[in-house]
């Protein structure tokens, strides 16, 4: 794990940070992708208080400009790219199918799906050179499951694990491996502004079999193993992390 270097899109916030801070707690080098250049110099001096050799570069993955600078600066700087974690993502605009426009779909969908691609594109350009790689995309349970009042959001975490299923066939034989994590309710900013009131928040904690929300830390726990060598066998798997959530 020392010598691992990961990236991190969309590792300002929620899941993304969360999994930055691990990895980076663990030794590796780190470099997250994010939008706000003052979010993301703070977030470097935490990281960089583990002892770990971290950079943060400002890009947006709806824009392949940024996305195709985020990988080339982070070979440049340290050689390689064994992990990546396509974090970044966006709650949308809840509401019945009938409330939707072009425009929610767009900024739903570019955010979600669009950035994932684009991430990937180029993530397994230069994993490809290596021979080796592991990339892992979040989902969400509603990636498999549907949702009241959220149909572009689950729409858009149905086609994460679907590209993520297919790119892990593309790719079985290169030694890269493709996953993905699909948390449950998990108590984070995009949950508060999903839900809206702290009654729907309740509400959706009682869905849950474990009777709790999930914490941002638990999710990072699971990208952290399925990343590692002790899953070098698994590669196409949506591994849900979500109290029980969505067992049959």
């Amino acid at each position: 794990m020392n010598t691992q270097v990961v990236l991190v899109t969309g590792g300002l916030s929620g899941i993304g940070r969360a999994a930055a801070v691990a990895f980076a707690k663990k030794g590796a080098q780190v470099v997250v992708g994010g939008r706000r250049d003052d979010a993301g110099q703070e977030l470097l001096k935490e990281l960089r208080s583990f002892n770990s050799e971290a950079e943060f570069v400002l890009a947006d993955v709806r824009k392949e400009d940024d996305v195709r600078a985020l990988v080339d600066k982070t070979v440049a700087r340290f050689g390689r790219l064994d992990v990546a974690v396509n974090a970044a993502g966006s709650e949308g605009q809840p509401g019945p199918i009938t409330d939707q426009t072009a425009e929610s779909y767009a900024a739903t969908f570019d955010a979600n799906v669009l950035g994932v691609i684009l991430s990937m594109k180029h993530e397994v350009r230069v994993m490809q050179k290596q021979g080796s790689g592991s990339i892992i995309n979040i989902s969400s349970t509603y990636g498999h499951k549907g949702t009241a009042a959220a149909p572009l959001y689950a729409g858009s975490k149905h086609a994460i694990e679907g590209i993520t299923k297919s790119v892990a066939l593309d790719l079985a034989k290169s030694g890269i491996r493709v996953n993905a994590v699909a948390p449950g309710p998990i108590d984070t900013g995009l949950l508060t502004r999903f839900t809206a009131t702290p009654e729907n928040k309740a509400a959706l904690t009682a869905t849950v079999p474990m009777n709790r929300l999930g914490r941002a830390e638990e999710v990072a726990d699971a990208i952290l193993f399925i990343a590692s060598d002790e899953a070098s066998f698994v590669t196409g798997h949506i591994l849900n992390v979500d109290g029980g959530k969505t067992v049959n």
